[in-house]
């Protein structure tokens, strides 16, 4: 026992600092709330809010945590964007342990539609002199109008104390409307803003300058520049997922962190323009291959193109309406080569093709519209080949047959022996049977004047002269 008993108090020690190591984290004495990693980063949205841009803010945040940042800054200049994307940001900001600050700068940048509800949702919401946030109203995927009434320089009306309540909607489009209000208001209340200014913006599209969005507690500070920035929101106390913050930010190296491999490629590939490229890819990849089997090529790079395509659509405001007619367009165009309709089919199809180009993408959700200039180009390359393929059938018509028994009527033939009544000619390089009502003789020119069955009718030719 007394040998036990020093292997027993040593052994008790070890347990107590490990569990004093465990109460104290991997951080060794002191909290690791408390420590001071002395690190900003900051994240830029410049441009729609799409697949992509979620993407690389969620992750971004992810990696704030992880790293021990004391401070995200999203740094964010947008026309607005996806519903579904701007959620996955706001879930992010609202589970963030680590303070989020969005900042809408440079001067001249707006945060309308989306940009209004991310920058409600973050702990601290600051914007540069000469920008503005607003027109939250939601536009319906499909086609849908905009609900708002008037437009002014910022996408939305100015809003006033006075203004006269918007007008109640019914429908679809209500329904959009409550859950958006509600979706904001709740967002308002939890950062303690105004609440009733965020349901303005969506049920009258209202907008306001960084100046009045300070005065009506829609913003919380105006900033410049990074350094005055940090100054300001130096000292406020913030509640997050992991309690109540205070931002120590006078100090903090502001690391900027850029999209990644993956968030670049998300972008390309989901990017109106470039998945309305690779649908036409896909669908003429794999009809080429379908009309030279064992080309292999065009139907992978078809296949290819086509998956990137519907991965790109199912996280875009497709009109379904659209792509249908853009496939009717590529068909009707392709038919107008094997059936003789004289150009009905191939104009037909670019109509379909235009029209459906052009509401393929809902072009009421900001930077998700396909540029008219690439359609208008797509449809010209088309038009003209169809034209080209019309006039080649019509000039077609136009020449003389070149084979079969209208062609051997009227050809020059050479008697390949002397022979009155029948015997061989050569003609079109091959030997015939043919009859002659005259002698004629071996090397004899001859013409053919009929012919019955597989005998051909000869007399000698004898040239015009002029």
């Amino acid at each position: 026992m007394a040998t036990l008993r020093p292997l027993l108090l040593f052994a008790a020690c070890l347990f107590a600092l490990a569990a004093i190591g465990q109460a104290q984290g991997p951080g060794g004495d002191d909290d690791p709330a408390g420590e001071r990693s002395g690190r900003a980063l900051l994240l830029e949205i410049n441009g729609a809010i799409g697949p992509a841009t979620s993407n690389y803010i969620v992750r971004g945040i992810e990696r704030a945590a992880d790293e021990r940042a004391e401070l995200v800054i999203i740094q964010m200049d947008t026309p607005g964007g996806l519903d579904s994307a701007m959620r996955e940001i706001i879930k992010a900001i609202l589970n963030s342990p680590v303070p989020v600050v969005t900042w809408v700068a440079p001067s001249g940048s707006r945060a309308a539609s989306a940009g209004t509800y991310i920058l409600y949702a973050s702990h601290v919401a600051a914007m540069a002199p000469a920008t503005n946030l607003g027109a939250a109203t939601p536009v319906p995927v499909g086609g849908g109008q905009p609900a708002s009434p008037a437009e002014d320089g910022a996408g939305g009306k100015q809003a006033d104390d006075d203004d006269e309540p918007a007008p109640q909607r019914g429908g679809p489009e209500a329904k959009a409307i409550e859950d958006a209000v509600a979706y904001i208001r709740g967002l308002a209340e939890r950062r303690g803003r105004n609440a009733d200014w965020a349901e303005r913006a969506v049920r009258e599209s209202a907008s306001l300058t960084a100046e009045r969005a300070v005065e009506t507690q829609v913003a919380d500070l105006i900033a410049s520049d990074m350094g005055q920035l940090l100054r300001e929101i130096d000292g406020r106390s913030v509640s997050t997922e992991a309690g109540d913050v205070v931002i120590r930010s006078e100090e903090l190296t502001v690391d900027r962190v850029a999209p990644d491999w993956r968030t670049e490629l998300l972008a390309v590939i989901t990017s109106p323009t470039v998945a309305y490229m690779l649908l036409l890819a896909g669908i003429y990849g794999l009809m080429f291959e379908g009309y030279n089997p064992g080309a292999i090529l065009p139907g992978v790079v078809g296949a290819i193109c086509l998956l990137l395509a519907l991965y790109a659509f199912q996280v875009l405001p497709v009109n379904y309406a659209g792509l249908a007619l853009i496939v009717l367009g590529i068909l009707l165009m392709i038919g107008e080569v094997f059936m003789p309709s004289f150009g009905v089919l191939g104009i037909g199809g670019i109509v379909a093709f235009v029209v459906g180009s052009i509401i393929l993408m809902d072009t009421d959700v900001p930077g998700f519209g396909i540029p008219t200039l690439l359609i208008g180009s797509i449809a010209a390359v088309g038009g003209t080949a169809v034209m080209a393929i019309v006039w080649v059938a019509l000039r077609a018509r136009r020449q003389p047959v070149v084979s079969g028994r209208e062609d051997m009527i009227g050809a020059m033939a050479s008697a390949v022996t002397d022979f009155h009544g029948r015997g061989q000619v050569r003609t079109h390089g091959e030997l015939w049977n043919a009859e002659s009502g005259v002698p004629v003789g071996a090397g004899q020119t001859l013409r053919v004047t009929g012919m019955k069955g597989l005998v051909l009718t000869v007399e000698p030719y004898e040239p015009r002269e002029n």
